[in-house]
């Protein structure tokens, strides 16, 4: 063979080498995190929060500082990232503790039948009903809890290995099969044994509670317990992403780290508030993402499904109404990149709090200047029936310093008001005044225009996405059965 001939050899089959690695489809890795709330992670300033591995997903990557869940509910939160879609488009699944509908598409299954190994371990979609609906499996992949830890720092901590899980998924793997894995840690979901994270190092004059939670010893003594599973979570993260790295995996890789929604305290989780519907959120791809990036675009956990699918190369199916966030990802710049000014969120019934097993429906708009909230159902009480005699059903119930605030109801009486008191239809927060979101504004002459603006302005993004509460059906979210203990359903469901 002569010199000319052996150099277009080279060149050829250097070309396709260059082309193949260009082409192979990335590996996702979905970390997320149970009522973990913005921004408690080191990446955003938090001097007590231990997460050295959500911080180098950001450093390497992009952190996000306007990432929102689109219900402040742990089912209706997963239901929207694994299907695309709002959660009020999803009917029984837009409730905690409801069916999951078989008819939704779900990305981890659309992957597979592309050609990805697909597989989950910890918590997927739910509390909920999937079985009954058909699922062969839980909707965020075929499980992997087989194997347990050893080494649990405390009783409420899951009993699963997620690392090693997570291990024993890759190793059903085909050889050079692209994988997609959602890592559903159980924690930092309550309930907390008291004094854990002080007597694992935390420093309670370190902790200072957001202003809507008392400040006592309990109080910064449970925030302490809370940061010691957010480590936990952070801990097998980093555990799988060392893995990645050793087996020559992690290039070509994209991990999204986030939080299903808020912590479970007071006016935190279940409401739509930023403590409630704001999460962490930072992506890396190491191969694809710039490094060191801060971004402020508004973006919605809904967008994951149509990300994830067209990072893979797949079509984004039209039913999607998440927005890809490859236009971010690709474009290699800080600030904001793709004029997303706004997000929407919503929650219909968390729990089964109420006479007759209905929820309090809410929808809301948030910008960078202000949060807009409409009650529809201003009647009811937001969290529970009966002016807090029934707080023993709140899910956070189990809250020591729940505890300690029903405990003294006049000393603690204006917090214990904001928290669990009977809301307007309307609440409007001027978030440059008041970051915290305490003082309604809605009904002042001052701030009426803006307050008619973003009304006008969700309605019509509700009406587009068909919303049933904004078309005149919203009270058949009422009538979905609920499964967990304590219904008459929770009996009869597949176990």
């Amino acid at each position: 063979m002569n010199l000319s001939r052996l150099f277009l050899l080279c060149l050829v089959c250097s070309s396709a080498v260059s082309l193949s690695a260009e082409t192979k489809r990335p590996n996702i890795l979905f970390a997320l995190a149970d009522d973990w709330s913005h921004p408690h992670a080191g990446a955003y300033g938090d001097a007590v929060a231990k997460t050295p591995n959500f911080d180098r997903v950001a450093k390497e990557g992009i952190l996000f500082h306007n990432g929102y869940v689109t219900a402040p509910s742990c089912a209706p939160s997963r239901a929207s990232m694994l299907t695309g879609q709002w959660h009020w488009r999803l009917e029984e699944a837009a409730n905690l503790q409801g069916l999951f509908p078989k008819k939704f598409k779900v990305y981890p299954d659309l992957l597979k039948e592309a050609g990805y190994h697909s597989g989950m371990t910890g918590k997927g979609w739910g509390p909920g009903n999937f079985k009954d609906a058909g699922w062969p499996h839980n909707p965020a992949g075929k499980e992997y809890n087989q194997i347990k830890t050893k080494e649990r720092w405390t009783k409420w901590i899951a009993p699963y290995d997620y690392f090693e899980n997570f291990k024993a998924f890759l190793a059903d793997r085909e050889e050079g099969q692209p994988f997609v894995f959602w890592y559903g840690s159980k924690e930092p979901h309550g309930p907390y044994v008291r004094g854990s994270g002080l007597k694992q190092g935390y420093n309670a004059e370190d902790i200072l509670p957001p202003p809507f939670l008392q400040d006592t010893e309990v109080s910064r003594s449970e925030l302490a317990d809370y940061y010691l599973e957010v480590e936990w979570f952070d801990l097998h993260l980093g555990r799988m992403m060392e893995h990645l790295e050793q087996i020559g995996e992690l290039e070509n890789t994209i991990i999204v780290v986030a939080s299903d929604n808020g912590m479970n305290f007071p006016r935190a989780k279940c409401n739509l508030y930023d403590m409630g519907g704001k999460t962490p959120l930072a992506v890396m791809w190491p191969s694809k993402v710039k490094s060191g990036l801060e971004v402020t675009d508004f973006v919605s956990l809904a967008d994951l499904a149509p990300t994830f699918m067209e990072a893979a190369g797949l079509d984004v199916p039209d039913y999607m109404t998440g927005q890809s966030w490859m236009p971010i990802l690709e474009a290699g710049e800080s600030g904001r990149v793709d004029d997303r000014n706004h997000v929407l969120a919503g929650r219909e019934r968390h729990g089964w709090v109420r006479e007759g097993m209905i929820g309090y429906p809410s929808r809301s708009i948030r910008t960078d200047e202000f949060l807009y909230i409409r009650n529809y159902e201003p009647d009811r009480w937001p969290i529970a029936d009966l002016k807090y005699e029934s707080i023993g059903y709140y899910e956070g119930a189990t809250s020591h310093m729940l505890r300690e605030m029903l405990g003294d109801r006049e000393k603690y009486a204006d917090l214990i008001e904001l928290a669990f008191g009977k809301r307007p239809a309307e609440e409007l927060y001027d978030l440059s005044e008041d970051p915290d979101q305490l003082v309604n504004l809605a009904g002042e002459m001052e701030y009426a225009g803006i307050q008619a603006e973003l009304a006008t302005r969700m309605e019509n993004e509700l009406v587009a996405t068909e919303d049933p509460r904004v078309l005149g059906g919203g009270d058949i979210f009422d009538t979905y059965p609920y499964f967990g203990k304590g219904s008459p359903f929770y009996k009869k469901q597949k176990k």
